[in-house]
């Protein structure tokens, strides 16, 4: 790993300072992640960029699993951005009954696609900015669309599993909200690996490191580098 700290997007200011020790802890941290988990990838499934955009939209507070067994009629109902653009939510909301806050869910998939059809050119922007001004579009979403679609780190996923991680795994201070983990990672490893590495702790928090622990203290990741995971196990996560 670089002894230089990655340069954050533009649009961010600088990121948080980090010790060589730290940075070479989180490069121990990622050769291990890399060994158990070879093939992390992105598990919602997609072909093109709208429909990864309109799966991690459905994602929030959803599993990716209810996800894929719901898309592929929606997908084949509307097969393009002017298909969901000239819908309406409620033509939508049936193929995503199953997904919790459907409804919601329904709006911002019609209103995200007719932004991209009336303000984008009938295109999936590939930049950060461009992406928050659509419905239903924050970071975590901008993030997974622009790493996964377009190879672009411009930050760090964080979703449920990776806030956890992060703490029990000592990647960032105690209590620290969603931005400040994120900028807290981005500053620990380097640019063109914040994708995947997003990736590789989402794949040990759905297979080893799980919210109500199971043995993830046994997993060789956990034992090495685990800060809190028995203290989580002692307070009933």
């Amino acid at each position: 790993m670089s002894p230089t700290p990655p340069k954050p997007p533009a649009s961010l200011p600088p990121l948080p300072r980090k010790t060589a020790k730290q940075r070479a802890r989180a490069e121990l941290l990622l050769t291990a992640l890399r060994e158990h988990y070879p093939d992390a990838h992105c598990e919602l499934n997609f072909s093109n960029p709208h429909e990864l955009l309109i799966a991690t939209i459905l994602s929030a507070q959803a599993t990716d699993v209810g996800v894929n067994k719901a898309t592929p009629a929606l997908f084949a109902r509307f097969q393009t951005l002017a298909d969901y653009a000239n819908a309406t939510p409620a033509e939508i909301e049936p193929y995503i009954r199953t997904i919790g806050l459907f409804r919601n869910k329904a709006r911002s998939i019609h209103e995200a696609m007719k932004a991209l059809v009336d303000r984008y050119g009938g295109q999936v922007p590939g930049t950060m900015a461009d992406l928050l001004t659509l419905r239903g579009v924050a970071r975590k979403t901008a993030n997974v669309v622009l790493g996964n679609a377009f190879k672009i780190n411009d930050g760090f996923v964080v979703d449920t599993h990776v806030d956890r991680l992060s703490g029990r795994l000592g990647l960032r201070p105690k209590g620290a909200t969603v931005q400040i983990i994120e900028r807290h990672l981005m500053a620990l490893f380097s640019r063109e690996e914040w994708c995947d590495v997003s990736h590789m702790l989402i794949f040990h928090g759905r297979r080893a490191c799980k919210a109500r622990m199971g043995a993830c203290s046994d997993h060789p990741i956990c034992k090495k580098f685990g800060q809190c995971c028995e203290l989580d196990r002692r307070n009933g996560d």
